[in-house]
This record gives C-alpha cells, structure tokens and sequence, in this order.
C-alpha cells in the first residue's frame, strides 16, 4: 500500500486527478469514479499476477517477481511526461470522465505492474487488490482535495526516490527469499 502511494504522487494519473478536479470541480465524483476504476484495474491485475504465478510457478519466476520489483524501483525514478497533442475530458460528467480516464490511464502504469508483481509474490488477489486500491486513494485523494496545492506539499524529486527505495528493498527481500528457500 505505501509503496503503490509514494510511488502513485506524481505519476500521470495524479496529475490527471489535478486536471480534472480543476476543469470540473466536482471533487466527489471524480473520487468515486477514481476508486471504482481503479478497483476494477487493480482487481484484474491482480487476478493476472495470482494466475500467473501459478501458471509460471518455479524458482526462476521468483527471481523474474524480484527482478520486477527492481525495475520499477529504477522506472519510479523516471517521471512522467505527458505527450504533446494529449487533451483533457470531453463534456461526458466528471464521474464517467474519470472512470474512463482512471481505467486507461492505469494500463500499463507502474501501479499496475507492482500490482501483477505483488499478486504474484504473495498470492492474494483481495489482499493485493485492496491494498493497491487503498495506496492509489491515499495518494490521489489528496491531490483531488488540494488540487493545484498538491504537488507543492513535497518535492517530486524526494517522494519518487523514496518509491525507489521501498521497490529496490522488495526486490532484495524477494530475492532473499528465493535464495534462502
């Protein structure tokens, strides 16, 4: 949970919870539709990762989870950049907006790929669902509330290393685990 939220401030998709917030200002709806696409990605990756680990089970799939998890220790450091030519919502409602928007936005996203590797490491897909559900929320929450305030609350730079340090430490702690049986 608290490494999907640090590694969440920042991220594209808090940044699309700013927008949002600013063009419809319509806080609550844009909060709902945020949790229920996020619980609907997060429930299917989830459900991947559990899947696949049984699936792919075996020493070297542990090693490819460990190997994940230090990736996107090194990915969190990169931040997001939005491509030239992107547009903000159309006029479908802030809650429909947001819930397309969350869902799509998600594929992909770093979030979601800790969620595939979470699942698959410890293998519950509620747990892990819920969990990363709840991180995206503590993160996006705020920035909703705070809208253009939240990203002065704390330097990028500062939280996106801590997200790196919590993703490299996972990794070696998986890593111990594979080795030490």
């Amino acid at each position: 949970m608290l490494t999907v939220a640090l590694a969440e401030i920042g991220d594209k998709t808090q940044l699309l919870a700013i927008v949002l917030t600013t063009r419809f200002k319509q806080p609550v709806a844009i909060i709902l539709g945020i949790f229920l696409a996020t619980v609907a990605n997060h429930a299917l990756a989830a459900l991947g990762g559990y899947y696949l680990a049984d699936f792919l089970a075996g020493q070297w799939f542990q090693y490819l989870i460990a190997a994940l998890f230090i990736l996107m220790a090194f990915w969190t450091l990169i931040p997001d950049k939005q491509t030239e030519g992107e547009r903000g919502p159309g006029q479908t409602g802030a809650f429909l907006t947001t819930l397309v928007a969350f869902f799509l936005i998600e594929i992909g996203d770093k979030t979601q790929i800790a969620t595939v590797a979470l699942a698959a490491r410890f293998h519950a897909i509620v747990l892990v669902a819920a969990g990363t559900t709840l991180g995206m929320l503590l993160a996006d929450v705020p920035a909703v509330l705070l809208a253009d305030r939240a990203t002065n609350l704390l330097p990028l730079k500062y939280i996106r290393v801590g997200a790196a340090i919590l993703f490299f430490v996972l990794g070696c702690w998986a890593l111990l685990a594979v080795w030490s049986g």
